[in-house]
C-alpha cells in the first residue's frame, strides 16, 4: 500500500478487483467491466476552508491536494468509504447502521476481563458447557463439535435508519433509504454464518463468494432471507432501541465456528494468542485459554454504510 502525490493531475488509477482478475483469466473473450466503486477514505472534508484568502477558487485546495491511496486489489483493506448517489435535494441526514447493545444484546461487558467489548465463540462442547444455563450476555454458543439445534447464547443485531432526533420515529424511512440488502465478510476458515433463530433451530447461510483471502462475502436479502433481515416495528419509544429517529431494517445474526478450531489447535497456534487465569462471564472460576480476535465486517448495500463487529473465537486449555 501506497500514496499517490496529488500536487498535481491523476488521471486515472485503477485495478481490476481479485474477482475481475478471476474472469479475466478464464480467457474466454468476454470480458467487461461491468461494476465500479468510487470511495473517499482518505479525504478529511474538515480541510475545506471558505475563508481562504484567495478567495473561493482556493476553497478546496488542501482537500484536492491530498496524497491519496493508490490502487490496490485487497478488498479487506480498500474503500471502508464508498462513495454514493442519493437523489433527495432537500435530505438532511444520512441513514447509519448501529449495533444494538440494549436489552444485554451487545458484546461482552467489563464484569470480565477477557473477550471485553467483543462477542465470545466458544469452539467446542468442552468450553460451551462451561457456561452457565441460559443465554450469557455477548457470548455466541454454538460449538462446531455440537449439534447446531444446541445452538444458545446471544446473537448479534444491527439497526439502521436516521439516528437523530430531529426528525420523529414516527414518521418512517423512506424506501430510498431504507437497507434492504446487506453484505457481510468473515474469516472463511474461521467461521460461517447462521440465522439467530431464537427458539428455534438456525439455518446456516451459503457465502455467495470465498476469496483468495479466504474472506467469505454473504449477500443477505430481506426479501429472501427474512430469518436474518426483518422491518424494526417500534416507531414509537426508545426502549430497547439505537436509532433515534425513523427506523429501517434490522440484521441479526450468529457466527458458528468451524469445526477445524475444535478438533485442532492449528489456527490457535498460528495466529492467535494465549491467556492464563482468564475471568470468563458466565464461567465458575478462572481458565487457561487459546484465543484468536477477528471480526465481522457490515456493509448496506445500498448506503455503503460500514460497521465492524468484533469477535473472539476461543477454547479452554484447562
Amino acid at each position: 500500500m501506497a500514496f499517490l502525490d496529488n500536487s498535481g493531475d491523476i488521471i486515472l488509477d485503477a485495478v481490476l478487483t481479485d474477482e475481475g482478475r478471476r474472469r479475466l483469466a478464464e480467457g474466454k473473450g468476454t470480458f467487461r467491466i461491468a461494476k465500479f466503486a468510487l470511495g473517499d477514505d482518505e479525504i478529511d472534508y474538515g480541510l475545506y476552508n471558505k475563508d481562504h484568502p484567495s478567495g473561493s477558487d482556493f476553497f478546496d485546495q488542501e482537500i484536492l491536494q491530498t496524497p491519496i491511496f493508490e490502487a490496490f486489489t485487497n478488498n479487506a483493506s480498500s474503500m471502508h468509504s464508498k462513495i454514493i448517489t442519493i437523489n433527495n435535494p432537500n435530505l438532511l441526514y444520512l441513514p447509519v447502521i448501529k449495533l444494538n447493545d440494549q436489552d444485554n444484546r451487545g458484546p461482552v461487558s467489563a464484569a470480565s476481563t477477557f473477550g471485553v467489548d467483543t462477542f465470545l465463540i466458544p469452539v467446542d462442547k468442552v468450553t460451551n458447557d462451561l457456561f452457565t444455563s441460559g443465554s450469557t450476555s455477548g457470548v455466541i454458543r454454538s460449538p462446531a463439535d455440537g449439534e447446531i439445534t444446541e445452538t444458545d447464547g446471544a446473537f448479534i443485531r444491527l439497526d439502521q435508519g436516521l439516528d437523530t432526533t430531529a426528525i420523529s420515529p414516527g414518521a418512517g424511512l423512506s424506501a430510498d433509504l431504507r437497507e434492504d440488502t446487506f453484505i457481510i465478510e468473515m474469516d472463511n476458515r474461521l467461521g460461517g454464518l447462521i440465522s439467530p433463530a431464537a427458539g428455534g433451530t438456525p439455518t446456516t447461510k451459503t457465502p455467495s463468494n470465498v476469496d483468495d483471502d479466504d474472506i467469505a462475502t454473504y449477500m443477505i436479502s430481506a426479501t429472501s432471507d427474512t430469518g436474518f433481515v426483518s422491518a424494526i416495528r417500534n416507531r414509537t419509544t426508545t426502549v430497547g432501541q439505537v436509532i433515534a429517529g425513523p427506523r429501517g431494517n434490522r440484521l441479526q445474526f450468529r457466527v458458528r465456528p468451524k469445526i477445524n478450531l475444535a478438533e485442532s489447535d492449528y489456527y490457535f497456534d498460528l495466529f492467535g494468542s494465549a491467556e492464563t487465569g482468564a475471568t470468563i462471564a458466565g464461567i465458575a472460576s478462572t481458565k487457561n485459554v487459546k484465543y484468536i480476535d477477528s471480526f465481522v465486517t457490515i456493509y448496506g448495500a445500498s448506503t455503503g454504510y460500514t460497521v465492524q463487529v468484533p469477535i473472539r473465537f476461543f477454547r479452554v486449555t484447562s
